[in-house]
């Protein structure tokens, strides 16, 4: 028998902190999550101040949340999630495609975005995934967020690649890859401290809060090949 992710990580199964209002989906995903030998369902709350106040045994490895462009599941829930629980990625989970919500939701630092219609098994490995740092955005929006959300705004709201430098462009290259800071730093020879510096200059150069915002620039631009 194959062993499973929960076996290969030393036992200990990945706690995800659920943000939805309420439902038959909220329910359906819980019954997805009780069964899954690798997830435990660390709690269930609601959006907006319940972020800032709720009690947990632990951090959440991974959150999910819903997302709207205002309201209780809008972009202040998801900077109190970053705030509160600064290294659990943030993955939205929703039926919307359409640009004015993903681009807001990959402005406010998501980790990805996933659509209903992805089914069961893609999300468990996007979870995965996105714990890893390996991957950013599922394939089914992906092209649609290098179309529509960084090749609309990359001119008018952003400044030009060419103020990079090149060991920024390096640094950006890694990121979009999926690497991780450490891991970066022993491509580049660099030390961990030098890759922060060159991360937090180039995503402020270029107006971009997260690595999803960063692959998908990278890509816009050519500087990185799907």
């Amino acid at each position: 028998m194959q062993r499973s992710r929960t076996q290969d990580n030393r036992g200990r199964k990945h706690k995800i902190l659920l943000i939805h209002e309420g439902g038959l989906l909220r329910d359906g995903l819980c019954a997805i999550f009780i069964l899954e030998e690798s997830f435990e369902l660390l709690a269930v709350i609601v959006g907006g101040p319940a972020v800032s106040t709720v009690f947990l045994p632990e951090d959440p490895d991974v959150v999910i949340t819903e997302f709207a462009t205002s309201g209780a599941y809008g972009v202040d829930t998801i900077k109190a999630v970053q705030h509160r629980w600064p290294n659990a990625p943030v993955v939205v989970l929703t039926q919307r495609r359409e640009e004015e919500i993903i681009e807001p939701a990959l402005r406010a630092g998501v980790d990805d975005y996933c659509l209903q219609t992805d089914g069961r098994h893609k999300l468990m490995t996007k979870l995965y995934e996105v714990m890893e740092r390996k991957h950013y955005i599922t394939p089914s929006i992906f092209e649609h967020v290098v179309s529509g959300h960084l090749t609309k705004h990359s001119r008018a709201q952003r400044r030009e690649p060419g103020e990079l430098s090149e060991r920024e462009r390096e640094v950006m290259r890694c990121i979009a890859q999926g690497y991780r800071t450490r891991e970066i730093a022993e491509q580049l020879s660099l030390s961990h401290k030098t890759i922060e510096k060159y991360r937090g200059s180039l995503m402020r150069k270029l107006g971009l809060r997260s690595a999803t915002a960063v692959a998908a620039y990278a890509i816009t631009h050519g500087y990185l090949q799907i």
